[in-house]
């Protein structure tokens, strides 16, 4: 495994997922504009990856207070907080690990800002390697549904480079694959940024696991010709009724799934679930930048400037589609919205 995000030197020391797969640059982000700038521009992602740095990014921005009373230092956090929640909308994970820290400092006296300081990054460093146990256990669990000699087609990047750990859907794939159970991992290129060309096919290559990668068109042809027994995928935020809203294009290849009657998985940690949201159709989609679409990685421009594009970052895909849920507590199945509670004691 690369380890792809680390606290060192009192910076959160990232790579650079944009530079990807051409340089391996590592980035330290000593302050909140820097951290906030990097989940904004992709150069950290992932919503598990996306929530661990958001937590060590609760500590730069402690550390950057200049208030010496715990009451206007902690309503100063508050702002910042609010500032690095607004980074990217649908990722769950950020909101998740900032209001979590937020929420266990009111709950705690201090003796002062020192001292929250540091019990924040205790905090960052408990979220850290929780991210990484819950990788391991999500692995584990879904090793059950892959069959033997199976071949894999994922969505969008799943794996090291989006976690803390091994990974979510990339995670039970490699473990498949230490496991001798897998005979290809089809990788789908995801358009616009190539997530899955860039960074997927990168991983499988640093792991040594057997891959092929397709433009994300081709996934039909793959499927009617037999060579995908399952697809697995991750997700950035998960309804309570257990629609899944994942990298733009996912819907798309659940639909192609059902169709050739091929299972749907998706791999998420209980973090990345939102029982403040009854259905899919709550899931808040961020937009991006239009020239995403009109250029390829900012370079080579495919289209008329002039004409508009539009370009969500996220679909929603609904839960008649999904055959099981892997999380790690265990695989969750339908109906979701019974599961889902029970997962959580609701």
């Amino acid at each position: 495994m690369i380890k792809t995000l680390e606290w060192a030197n009192d910076c959160l020391r990232i790579l650079d997922q944009t530079r990807l797969p051409l340089e391996e640059l590592y980035l330290d982000l000593s302050s909140l504009d820097q951290v906030i700038e990097a989940i904004r521009s992709l150069r950290v992602r992932g919503a598990p990856a996306i929530g661990v740095s958001a937590a060590y990014g609760m500590v730069i921005a402690a550390k950057s207070i200049q208030s010496s009373g715990t009451t206007p230092f902690l309503k100063e956090l508050r702002v910042l907080a609010d500032q690095l929640v607004a980074a990217r909308p649908t990722a769950v994970n950020l909101e998740w690990a900032v209001e979590s820290i937020m929420t266990r400092l009111k709950e705690q006296a201090h003796e002062g800002p020192e001292a929250i300081v540091s019990d924040i990054l205790k905090q960052a460093i408990a979220i850290h390697e929780d991210d990484r146990q819950r990788c391991d256990a999500m692995a584990q669990h879904g090793l059950a549904v892959i069959p033997d000699k199976a071949g894999i087609l994922t969505h969008c990047n799943t794996g090291f480079l989006a976690t803390a750990g091994i990974g979510t859907a990339l995670g039970v794939i490699f473990r498949a694959h230490e496991a001798g159970k897998v005979s290809m991992v089809y990788a789908d290129e995801t358009r616009p940024l190539l997530q899955g060309a860039r960074l997927t096919a990168w991983e499988c290559a640093k792991m040594g696991v057997r891959h092929t990668l397709i433009c994300d068109n081709m996934a039909a042809a793959l499927m009617r010709q037999g060579k995908v027994d399952l697809v697995i995928v991750g997700a950035d935020r998960i309804a309570a009724d257990g629609s899944a809203a994942n990298k733009i294009g996912t819907y798309g290849v659940a639909v192609l799934a059902h169709h050739h009657n091929i299972p749907f998985y998706v791999a998420a940690p209980l973090s990345t679930f939102d029982l403040n949201l009854v259905s899919g159709k709550a899931i808040p989609i961020e937009e991006r930048n239009q020239d995403e679409v009109r250029k390829i990685m900012n370079t080579c421009q495919t289209g008329p400037e002039e004409t508009p594009c539009w370009n969500p970052a996220f679909d929603v895909t609904p839960p008649h589609l999904i055959e099981g849920i892997i999380t790690e507590t265990g695989i969750l199945k339908p109906p979701y919205a019974h599961s889902i509670a029970q997962a959580f004691d609701v």
